[in-house]
């Protein structure tokens, strides 16, 4: 394929990333770095110590870190297992955590809000057992299971991936020297799929942290994270410099994110397969 053939293919890809990528980002960066005349300032990026913002993003961090570490519990061991189950097993499995993300990402959420109601599926359940109720909705922990069920496949995905990507030839190398099963799981297998585990972390957390519509849906106007913020500041008062300073803020977070997964996953093996 010619050079002008390549340039033609790549340009419908060139007008999206201009018109839907680039100048967002330059909008963005010039509200949030200007005042409603147009003047330079830091003002809207320093807001972010205002009590009301460093407590949003105190509880954004807290349940990003929570959604990521329990994610991360559930599909480790669970990608191990599915590594070790045959080819088609293990796929037809990995397809049963796909569907849902088939299903319009509102109609999940919305569904799993008529689960966790107070007079919802769950209690129903529970109170036949004679158990509960149980008040989840409006709440951390509302929050904090829709944040999980949402991004639970892209913390399986990757680890899976780099899991059934290793050399099973190093594995019986070592049992052959007498390293027994945990031995062999802490000093092969873990070191070889932390790429995937690394990129699991930041699939979940980066997401999470400026997640709104979740907090919105399971936890009403009762907790306020910076996500929620920001679409205020947007949507509601209409102040798109302090909206845009808060966004920059989150940007400088994925921006120290994405550089250390490149620092430990050059290889690019912790990607997700599809």
């Amino acid at each position: 394929m010619n050079t002008n053939k390549r340039k033609l293919l790549t340009g419908p890809y060139l007008v999206w990333a201009v018109g839907f990528i680039i100048l967002p980002l330059l909008m963005i960066l010039y509200y949030g770095l200007t005042n409603d005349s147009g003047s330079f300032t830091l003002d809207n990026l320093l807001a972010i110590a205002d009590p009301i913002h460093a407590k949003a993003l105190w509880e954004s961090i807290q349940i990003a870190l929570g959604s990521t570490l329990i994610s991360l519990v559930i599909s480790y061991p669970l990608a191990y297992i599915l590594s070790n189950f045959g080819e088609q097993k293990s796929g037809t499995i990995i397809m049963l955590f796909m569907l849902p993300m088939w299903i319009n990402f509102l109609l999940r959420i919305m569904a799993l809000q008529m689960i966790l109601a107070n007079t919802g599926i769950l209690n129903a359940i529970l109170g036949f057992f004679g158990i509960g109720p149980l008040h989840i909705m409006y709440s951390k922990t509302a929050i904090l299971i829709g944040m999980v069920y949402e991004y639970l496949p892209f913390m399986i995905l990757p680890i899976y991936n780099v899991m059934c990507k290793i050399d099973r030839n190093v594995i019986d190398a070592a049992r052959d020297l007498g390293a027994d099963t945990k031995t062999v799981f802490m000093h092969v297998i873990m070191p070889l799929s932390l790429p995937g585990v690394l990129s699991g972390i930041i699939m979940v957390f980066i997401p999470g942290i400026s997640e709104f519509v979740i907090a919105d849906i399971l936890g009403g106007s009762k907790v306020l994270l910076i996500g929620n913020v920001i679409d205020q500041e947007f949507s509601l008062t209409n102040n798109w410099n302090l909206g845009s300073g808060l966004s920059i803020v989150l940007m400088v977070f994925i921006f120290i994110s994405m550089a250390i997964m490149n620092k430990y996953d050059k290889s690019g093996e912790g990607q997700m397969i599809w």
